[in-house]
């Protein structure tokens, strides 16, 4: 079950006036709209508002051709029949946010006028205050000067939360530049004005500009709201709510349902890795009679001269005490990652070698994208020049290796393919050259993404602000490594559980 696509059908439906049946013997809103009119305008009499407060007022109505018309203040008329976006049923009325709300832009503290300690009233800064619609309060002040109050619906404006909204439940409080505060009037009711905006974000947020998003004021106070009677929008939130509920409800088994998906995709990986997951064959050629090879002829090149000897080279034996990770099974071996792979890195790329096109230049994000098997929408590119330079100075990688994220989401793993043309990001992104024919390629990815890998890329991150991998790090890796024809059983296990319940949370999504 689609549930934000049955969330917006219900949205729509009632902001169109589908979702409850209309009563004739309601008041229209139109009767509504000309009282507030009336109101706003004995104001300015009064000296409670000023003329610049009600100059864009207007009416929109239906004339005589059955099109919709929008007057203004001073006398004009203006055909908007392009702007209206539907139809509405009699007795409703459309009119502009302006109509309804008043709206109160916030203002930003500068450090010395805030605290986190309590002073003042509580001052909410941006979207991150407001969780699952809920205002969560961190700061205070006590020289506010834009305030919200109880019930107000606090939307954000700018920023990467643009849309972002929730009731205001504080009985005072300070807004910053990234929040506006619409405060409704007598003729809507707040959490009809909810279900309007809801329906209607996408719109709205696609006129949001700048270099950092952001919806001007003037943008929301002119968009246009279909109004029906003040019964009906009772009636429509009450409707709403409950249809929302359920909803909501369903959304919570779902997201628990992927959430113990992931558990077991996390423990097959386990499994997997421990010789736990398919039964052993003895005839299988142990793991530690490979590794010994490779050894052996790692000691003859050295002794020709042709490689130096790592002096810092060890490797994991098991003593006359049987005691290193006893339990894996016969024919298993544990070793150092740098055992398997040689890790690198990429030569440096500089920004001013980015290209709009060419071969594609994958960072850390467009790694955990791959490994995630989700698309990648390719920003930087390195010349072809550029690429051949590369790969006959530096190397690049080849089918089998293995790309994994090495700053910030750490531990995301890609293989590369035998159709693969990009390079990396130095740093950014590590190489696990794959080629001495010691471990399957899919077996070892699987080994990277299972918590005993991962538990020790966490324990030995290290950067000054992010999650960081370094050689020197991961070429200590310890590896549980079966036969390779054991990998190969496995790996096909894996995937054959994994692609059961990736259709699971296909129908999910």
């Amino acid at each position: 079950m689609d549930t934000k696509a049955l969330r917006q059908k219900i949205l729509d439906l009632a902001i169109r006036g589908k979702l409850v049946p209309q009563d004739p013997n309601d008041e229209p809103a139109s009767v509504l709209l000309e009282r507030i009119r009336e109101q706003r305008q004995q104001m300015v009499k009064e000296g409670k508002l000023k003329k610049k407060d009600i100059k864009n007022d207007s009416v929109i109505f239906v004339g005589e051709d059955n099109l919709h018309y929008e007057k203004f203040t001073d006398g004009t008329v203006k055909c908007i029949e392009d702007e209206i976006p539907f139809d509405v049923p009699e007795g409703w009325s459309w009119c502009r946010y302006s109509d309804v709300i008043e709206l109160y832009s916030g203002q930003d503290l500068t450090p010395d006028r805030y605290n986190d300690v309590g002073d003042g009233i509580p001052y909410i800064t941006g979207a991150s205050n407001l969780v699952s619609e809920k205002v969560l309060i961190n700061r205070w002040t006590s020289t506010p000067t834009t305030h919200a109050t109880k019930d107000d619906l606090l939307l954000t404006v700018k920023g990467s939360g643009v849309g972002k909204m929730a009731f205001c439940d504080i009985t005072d409080a300070h807004i910053a530049r990234q929040i506006m505060a619409l405060r409704c009037t007598k003729v809507i009711k707040p959490q009809y004005l909810y279900i309007v905006i809801s329906s209607m974000l996408s719109d709205i947020i696609a006129q949001a500009n700048g270099i950092i998003p952001g919806i001007r004021r003037e943008i929301v106070l002119g968009t246009l709201l279909p109004l029906p009677s003040l019964r009906e929008q009772e009636k429509i939130c009450e409707k709403a709510e409950s249809s929302l509920r359920i909803i909501n409800l369903i959304e919570n088994e779902k997201d628990d349902l992927k959430e113990f998906i992931n558990k077991v995709k996390s423990k097959i990986l386990d499994l997997a890795i421990r010789g736990q997951l398919v039964p052993q064959n003895p005839d299988d050629e142990p793991a530690s009679a490979l590794l010994e090879r490779i050894r052996a002829e790692k000691e003859e090149l050295i002794k020709q001269g042709k490689i130096k000897r790592d002096k810092k080279e060890s490797f994991i034996f098991k003593g006359e005490d049987n005691s290193y990770y006893d339990g894996i099974p016969v024919g298993w071996t544990v070793c150092y990652l740098k055992e398997l792979f040689d890790v690198c890195s990429a030569k440096r790329v500089r920004q001013s070698d980015w290209r709009t096109e060419g071969v594609p230049f994958y960072r850390a994000r467009e790694i955990v994208k791959l490994s995630d098997n989700s698309f990648v929408d390719n920003e930087l590119y390195i010349s072809e020049k550029h690429y051949q330079q590369v790969k006959r100075e530096y190397g690049i990688p080849q089918p089998g290796d293995l790309m994994v994220s090495a700053v910030g989401t750490i531990g995301k793993v890609y293989v590369v393919k035998d159709t693969d043309r990009f390079y990396y990001k130095d740093a950014s992104v590590l190489c696990f050259e794959n080629r001495k024919g010691l471990i399957d390629s899919q077996y070892a990815k699987y080994m990277l993404m299972s918590k005993f890998v991962q538990n020790q890329m966490k324990e030995n991150s290290k950067g000054t602000t992010v999650d960081t991998i370094t050689i020197s790090a991961a070429m200590n890796y310890v590896c549980l490594i079966p036969p390779v024809n054991e990998q190969k059983r496995i790996v096909s296990t894996v995937e054959q559980l994994l692609n059961q319940l990736n259709l699971i949370e296909l129908e999910l999504a």
